[in-house]
């Protein structure tokens, strides 16, 4: 049995591997296919220079990720049919015998780390080179290792108590521990969407409210015809890591924020702002999040009950 289970996880490895590998060179291809001539739809709005910069950029990018695919599924062979995570568990059984639960929580961290240490030089690399290159990067050296440690911290305050707790259900809820631990997950991760715009977020970038008032009475119109109802329409310093512009919603129940990049404002006018915004909308209107969130839900409720 234990044979034919390893053999069927190697089987899904690989073609999970080759699979994202076979499709981000289809992206490539097409992407290199199309650069020589702008759209027409968009033919006077973008300069075939700015068309020919977006294709490169994505070609680059999604290079670097066929690299990172690579590096993730080996590294995930190591662990596994590797016995990566037997060689972390024999260590600290040496260093903690008679806690199990600490020493189980101790295993999954050291490899956690490991996969961050081997991710870093990937998100390091796309930032001060690829980004940098096509002139998209504001970041600091300093500020990246700095968001790197705040994100560090933020995860074990908010990734610790969980793991625990699954260790914990798993040793002394009997059979029906899967089952609790999904409603802890599932109840845990209804509380971050609604925590995460105005205790998380605000961590990493500055949220100013929009004073802009001839955009903010059509945003509201837009909003109000969608049924939308946020807590606020809030601008948000990407300029200070990154000149790519963006908008989104975000948070759950009454903690719904609409978000812009300062970077999209001072580049786009009311219409595109609000098409840019019509198209986050969409989602809403939808029920993408709902869905996304349904589908979580069952995704995890599955996985823990094949655990």
């Amino acid at each position: 049995m234990a044979s034919t289970l390893t053999l069927v996880f190697i089987a899904l490895l690989v073609l999970t591997t080759l699979t994202r590998l076979w499709l981000g060179s289809r992206q490539i291809a097409h992407v290199q296919e199309k650069r020589a001539q702008v759209p027409p739809a968009f033919s006077e709005n973008i300069s075939l220079e700015a068309h020919q910069k977006a294709a490169d950029y994505s070609a680059a990018k999604t290079k670097l990720g066929l690299t990172e695919v690579v590096v993730q599924a080996l590294l995930l062979a190591v662990f596994t049919i590797g016995g990566g995570l037997q060689w972390l568990d024999n260590i600290w059984q040496n260093v903690l015998q008679n806690h199990e639960i600490i020493r189980g929580a101790l295993v999954i961290c050291s490899a956690m780390l490991i996969s961050a240490m081997i991710d870093i030089p990937f998100e390091y690399y796309t930032i001060f080179t690829v980004d940098e290159k096509f002139g998209f990067n504001k970041m600091t050296q300093s500020m990246f290792f700095s968001d790197l440690v705040k994100h560090s911290l933020v995860g074990l305050a908010l990734g610790l108590p969980i793991l625990f707790a699954a260790l914990w259900l798993m040793q002394g809820a009997g059979s029906y521990w899967w089952f609790y631990l999904w409603v802890v997950w599932s109840i845990f991760n209804i509380v971050m969407l609604a925590v995460y715009p105005t205790f998380i977020a605000p961590l990493f970038n500055k949220f100013t409210p929009l004073t802009n008032e001839t955009l903010k009475t059509r945003i509201e119109a837009l909003l109000t015809k969608c049924g939308f109802k946020s807590q606020g329409l809030f601008v948000m310093d990407g300029s200070a890591r990154s000149s790519h512009g963006n908008a989104y919603f975000t948070g759950f129940g009454s903690s719904k924020r609409v978000v812009f990049f300062d970077t999209l404002l001072s580049r786009l006018n009311t219409d595109e702002i609000e098409a840019v915004l019509a198209h986050e909308l969409g989602h809403f209107k939808h029920h993408h999040v709902i869905k996304r969130i349904a589908m979580m839900f069952f995704v995890s409720f599955l996985g823990l009950a094949l655990l």
